[in-house]
């Protein structure tokens, strides 16, 4: 089972901890919420906690926890700049629909 960052991406992440002056890495998961059933949460984290997933992605620690794991398995986050918009853009290939807005998302 696998998470992956673009590099972009883990720059991006990487520039953020360094800025905020501490942090082990990020963690990735789902929460129930949005108009498709389920949205992405995305944090800095300071520590794993027992039983997470810790994946190396271009030298940035993603924690995931075995519940969301199942959901995630396979994405890949990216950072994206798309006209006067950027953000993380989350390519998940369990995602059967994502609402218009892209925030949330089912399987």
């Amino acid at each position: 089972m696998s998470v992956t960052l673009t590099e972009r991406a883990a720059r991006h992440i990487s520039n953020f901890i360094d800025k905020r002056g501490k942090g082990f890495g990020v963690r990735l998961g789902i929460k129930t919420s949005g108009c498709s059933g389920m949205a992405y949460k995305l944090e800095f984290v300071d520590q794993a906690l027992d039983g997470d997933l810790v994946i190396d992605s271009h030298g940035v620690k993603i924690v995931i926890d075995q519940k969301s794991l199942v959901y995630l398995d396979g994405t890949e986050l990216d950072y994206v700049r798309e006209g006067l918009n950027e953000g993380f853009k989350f390519n998940n290939p369990n995602a059967k629909n994502q609402c218009g807005c892209g925030e949330s998302f089912n399987v």
